[in-house]
């Protein structure tokens, strides 16, 4: 306080006189310098504002503590880096409830493979996918995608300005490709969606040979996976800006999926690894077994 006084133009004799406290204790306390704990924190501070900019402000001290522990090898107390993120006015995204939505209810054509079961013991054994959507100036972006239940790594993912069922072929045309999951091995598990339910995209999972599998209608929690992924998108990607082309839209969402996500984001659920880290840590302790 004395030193804010002196900084407004107070006499630091006169401040001390009102504060109740002795001029030369004042400057010895002044020429002491900063605290051996207060140099670390300033420290440890810095490193996790880093961390919370390189994880494009998304980061909760929860990731950001990962991150330090695992990543950096830092070993820090989780309150130290709550305390630490609060006086540097440092948060992740808050995330906002995403609500159900209703599905076709004139079409069944596979049995509930999951019930709500949302465990794999290895990658390609269930994947869940669904659709969402968002507005840009240009008019809407729809975009599908394929979760692997295992590492919640998105396998395969399609964007277009269209809901045909183009739309999830082309997106599980990417998962097979990229995954190349042995027949009758692997669930994938979708909702009532009129593309979900479509000839051609129920010709392609027998094609591939992937066993079909629905949630019952109009229940999201019964894809609540994937749900939770659009939900951490619309927080991190969606909603931090207004898009004014499809393309931008497209663009950003690629890079969010591909160079994020995928790679570097932290998952509470694998371990704090990030899905291709959890994958591949699965694959070194197998080969190893």
């Amino acid at each position: 306080m004395v030193t804010e006084l002196a900084r407004a133009g107070v006499p630091v004799t006169i401040s001390c006189r009102v504060l109740g406290v002795s001029t030369s204790g004042y400057y010895e306390w002044r020429g002491r310098g900063a605290s051996a704990r207060a140099v670390a924190d300033a420290e440890l501070t810095a490193v996790i504002t880093r961390i919370h900019t390189d994880s494009r402000g998304t980061y909760g001290s929860p990731r950001v503590h990962a991150e330090l522990r695992l990543g950096l090898g830092i070993m820090s107390g989780r309150r130290r880096v709550e305390r630490l993120m609060r006086c540097a006015r440092l948060q992740g995204a808050l995330r906002r409830r995403r609500g159900c939505t209703t599905r076709d209810r004139s079409a069944d054509p596979h049995p509930d493979l999951v019930n709500r079961r949302f465990r794999a013991e290895a990658p390609d054994r269930l994947w869940c996918t669904d659709i969402t959507q968002h507005r840009t100036r240009e008019g809407w972006v729809f975009c599908a995608v394929v979760l692997d239940a295992f590492s919640r790594r998105i396998v395969g993912w399609s964007i277009a300005d269209h809901l045909r069922a183009e739309l999830v072929c082309d997106a599980l045309d990417m998962t097979r490709w990229r995954r190349r999951p042995e027949p009758g091995q692997t669930i994938a598990h979708s909702d009532h969606g009129t593309q979900y339910t479509s000839w051609v995209f129920g010709q392609r999972l027998r094609g591939a040979g992937l066993l079909g599998s629905m949630g019952s209608i109009g229940d999201c929690f019964d894809n609540s996976m994937v749900e939770s992924f659009f939900g951490t998108m619309q927080l991190e990607l969606l909603d931090t800006r207004s898009w004014s082309t499809r393309k931008e839209l497209a663009t950003a969402i690629f890079d969010y999926i591909e160079t994020f996500y995928n790679p570097v984001r932290r998952h509470s659920r694998t371990e704090m690894l990030s899905p291709v880290a959890y994958e591949q840590a699965h694959t070194a302790a197998r080969a190893a077994a």
